[in-house]
């Protein structure tokens, strides 16, 4: 039997020295922080330029300005891809993204928002997330910071 998303992530995070917690919830819907102890959920998505992809990390209650990301980019369009090209660029379907055990180490980049804290991010499976120090997983992946999100106002 093959190794599980879980452990690929779990194997990944070995191999870049970084410290990890993988959590299961017992709720379905939308992650909440009452899921994780109080741990802020951040969503991680893969994006497409061109021939090519980067993960985007975000708090989960923010939405990404597209606009600074090409900026920052030095593109003009950046989209997000279907849920194939999604699943055949990282191994992991929408919902469950991560970087942890990604199938290609894309670049990755962090919202400024983040940084100094704990998040639970994908794990490559549903129910579960990899509790990570931010700064961390930032040197272990070679992420860039970038103000990427603005809170989501109702």
């Amino acid at each position: 039997m093959g190794v599980s998303v879980t452990e690929r992530a779990q194997q990944d995070a070995d191999n870049r020295g970084l410290a990890v917690e993988f959590l299961t919830r017992e709720s379905t819907g939308r992650p909440t922080l009452a899921d994780f102890d109080g741990t802020p959920v951040a969503k991680s998505v893969v994006v497409k330029q061109g021939d090519t992809f980067a993960f985007v990390i975000a708090p989960l209650a923010s939405r990404f300005s597209w606009p600074r990301l090409r900026k920052h980019l030095g593109v003009n369009r950046v989209s997000l891809p279907d849920a194939e090209v999604a699943y055949e660029a990282t191994g992991y379907h929408p919902g469950t993204i991560s970087p942890l055990g990604a199938k290609i180490p894309w670049p990755v980049y962090i919202d400024v928002r983040l940084a100094g804290t704990q998040i639970m991010l994908g794990a490559g499976q549903p129910q579960v997330a990899a509790r990570v120090n931010v700064d961390e997983f930032a040197a272990a992946f070679d992420a860039e910071f970038v103000d990427l999100a603005d809170p989501i106002t109702e």
